[in-house]
């Protein structure tokens, strides 16, 4: 259960770093990887449901205020 969650993270850190470079379509697509990643993680275990949800939200609400801007 370990790559599940270590693959979690990368695509958490690359969708972060694209979002802080203000980078609009590839931080769209690298969130929606990223949560495609934890939903997966949360799924198999390797994550508790409510820390992928929360992590989610997070990023959600990091590309919508980049899409506001």
């Amino acid at each position: 259960m370990g790559p599940l969650r270590t693959k979690a993270k990368t695509f958490i850190v690359k969708a972060r770093r694209l979002l802080d470079e203000g980078a609009s379509e590839d931080a769209e697509q690298a969130v929606k990887i990223a949560v495609l990643a934890l939903d997966k993680a949360a799924q198999k275990g390797a994550l508790h449901k409510r820390n992928a949800s929360r992590r989610k939200s997070r990023l959600m609400k990091r590309l919508h205020v980049l899409r506001s801007q």
